[in-house]
């Protein structure tokens, strides 16, 4: 993420727990586990889903494991800046 320059050395996982009672409207899940087991959100949280491959899962040497978490961090990005923003204005 720094190469694009976005800082997130300080970003944590977070439980969902943390957000009780909060007023969330969009849930973005971007793998098929997250969909699975997203908690219930309340009726006026839209729910939004997109599938990208797990980069984790990704075969070969550092520069290609690299590479696999380069295309799906550049891949995030150009969905959230065209399709999801496409999604929220049909909402």
């Amino acid at each position: 993420m720094a190469e694009t320059g976005i800082d997130i050395s300080k970003h944590r996982s977070k439980s969902v727990d943390e957000f009780a009672g909060a007023n969330i409207e969009y849930v973005l899940t971007v793998c098929d586990n997250a969909r699975e087991a997203c908690p219930y959100f309340p009726a006026t949280t839209l729910m939004i889903h997109h599938s990208f491959e797990d980069p984790a899962e990704a075969e070969g040497g550092e520069e290609a494991r690299l590479g696999a978490f380069r295309s799906v961090r550049d891949q995030i990005r150009d969905y959230l800046q065209n399709d999801f923003v496409k999604v929220i204005n049909t909402t």
